[in-house]
């Protein structure tokens, strides 16, 4: 098994994958050439909160994954972009065969494993610390793992959640929905805060597998999630 971290500008991708020599840093390079062309000439495709139209034809896949992705979640572009990244690099891999690949850029997973393999939740949740994470079974198709927080990390969110993590086929689309559920813990406890984010959920069933929101002392899920299992606690660099 190769590991590798990659970092170009705002992308930080920890890469495990079966695969020698794959090359995906020049790949991903390309997809973040075409992502700042795009930028470049549409400032609302980078700032807007909510949907935007495209406005153009002859898009690059990138550009028109994150477009779909923001129609979907109800959140703008940029909110589906790491995920869609990781999504893409997968893709890669796979398409040069590979069974058993996990690529994740600052905590958006796209992920396809031949064998079990462990994904943690990072949470920083005072009861829970960082000590659990899904239990995968071995899949051959790819799956999305997405969080959001409204506690640590660098992306904008509106909610108070210690994490929101959303599962989906598509890692674009987990990213966007983690965004916009994870905006909808809000209320007067943390009780509130979950039962809130459950409901806003339900708009979306359609486009995940699962729905996993931690807020203080409460947890609340929707749709089917892998087993949980406690493991040895993890930090990461943020």
């Amino acid at each position: 098994m190769e590991f590798q971290h990659i970092d170009l500008n705002q992308t930080h991708i920890r890469l495990t994958t079966d695969l020698k020599n794959s090359n995906l840093k020049n790949y991903i390079l390309k997809l973040r050439k075409e992502l700042e062309h795009h930028i470049a000439k549409n400032k609302d495709f980078q700032l807007s909160l909510e949907p935007v139209s495209p406005g153009e034809e002859n898009l690059s896949e990138i550009i028109k994954r994150m477009y779909t992705a923001s129609s979907y979640c109800d959140v703008g572009p940029m909110a589906c972009v790491a995920g869609c990244i990781s999504e893409m690099s997968l893709d890669y891999l796979i398409s040069r065969k590979s069974e058993y690949s996990i690529v994740e850029n600052g905590g958006d997973i796209a992920i396809i494993n031949s064998k079990q393999a462990v994904c943690g939740i990072y949470s920083n949740n005072p009861i829970l610390g960082n000590k659990i994470g899904f239990k995968l079974k071995a899949r051959k198709t790819p799956l999305g793992i997405c969080t959001s927080s409204g506690k640590i990390g660098h992306s904008i969110s509106f909610g108070q959640s210690d994490s929101v993590t959303v599962l989906s086929k598509k890692a674009s689309i987990a990213d966007g929905l983690a965004t916009r559920i994870a905006n909808e813990v809000v209320g007067q406890n943390s009780e509130d805060k979950v039962s809130n984010a459950l409901e806003a959920s339900e708009n979306y069933k359609e486009l995940f597998d699962g729905v996993l929101i931690i807020s203080q002392d409460n947890v609340g899920t929707v749709g089917k999630l892998p087993k949980i299992v406690e493991t040895e606690e993890f930090n990461v660099k943020m």
